[in-house]
């Protein structure tokens, strides 16, 4: 069965109900093929902005103030802070299966990403996206990207590239928006780390490929997007 664009108007459903549902189709499929001592689980957090009550956090103006206990003695020394600026600490929308060892105390082995359009809009958006898979890669972790938000044109994983130092010929002049791959590090001796990638182009009206998971250096296991795709569009009646 074909990749749908969810996010075409008329569409009898959202595009955030498909990737709400995807990850806990995909842990499902997963633990048909996981190898014993391996054990998978979603993530889902959409991310927004959380109203603070700045009235109670608010400096006001003056220098430094000294706070009384009950006896009316000086405790504690407020000083001005040397700086006070806005700052964008938003929440990253996180649609994503996590896969554990274990045998090894629930050692983070492998990360699937499945890419929101929150993820790509905005330069400082994707470069969050962007650090959080770098720092993945920089511990040994397995990464795949999703990537199937058809309003957004961007690569992010020639984002991850460009920000390692590598790149991709597959990608060529104008890289395609929709794809999947996975990505993982290998160490050497006395030499720079490799970074392998796995990288499926994507197109609505397709099928979705079979990608590697890598949980180990020497272990794999194939996980076929279209098993667990078909299961959430079914369930969704987004057909």
């Amino acid at each position: 069965m074909p990749l749908r664009d969810h996010f075409r108007v008329g569409r009898n459903h959202n595009w955030s109900e498909v990737h709400g549902q995807w990850p806990g189709e995909i842990v499902r499929h997963l633990l048909t093929i996981l190898p014993k001592g391996f054990r998978a689980a979603p993530q889902v957090h959409s991310g927004s902005p959380s109203e603070i009550d700045i009235a109670t956090f608010e400096y006001d103006g003056t220098p430094a103030s000294r706070f009384l206990d009950d006896g009316g003695t000086a405790t504690i020394l407020q000083e001005a802070p040397t700086l006070t600026t806005e700052a964008d600490l938003a929440d990253q929308d996180e649609f994503e299966v996590r896969i554990y060892n274990e045998e090894m105390g629930r050692e983070l082995v492998a990360v699937i990403e499945l890419v929101s359009p929150a993820n790509k809009d905005r330069p400082e958006t994707r470069d969050r996206f962007v650090s959080k898979c770098v720092g993945l890669l920089q511990k040994g972790i397995c990464v795949t990207i999703v990537d199937f938000v058809t309003p957004r044109r961007a690569n992010l994983y020639g984002e991850v590239l460009a920000r390692v130092g590598g790149a991709d010929p597959k990608l060529g002049a104008t890289p395609p928006h929709l794809y999947a791959v996975t990505m993982r590090t290998r160490s050497r001796p006395k030499a720079r780390e490799l970074l392998d990638a796995w990288f499926y182009p994507m197109v609505v009206g397709e099928p979705l490929p079979t990608i590697p998971i890598w949980l180990r250096p020497d272990l794999r296991v194939s996980l076929p997007l279209e098993t667990s795709y078909e299961t959430t569009c079914d369930i969704l009646g987004a057909n």
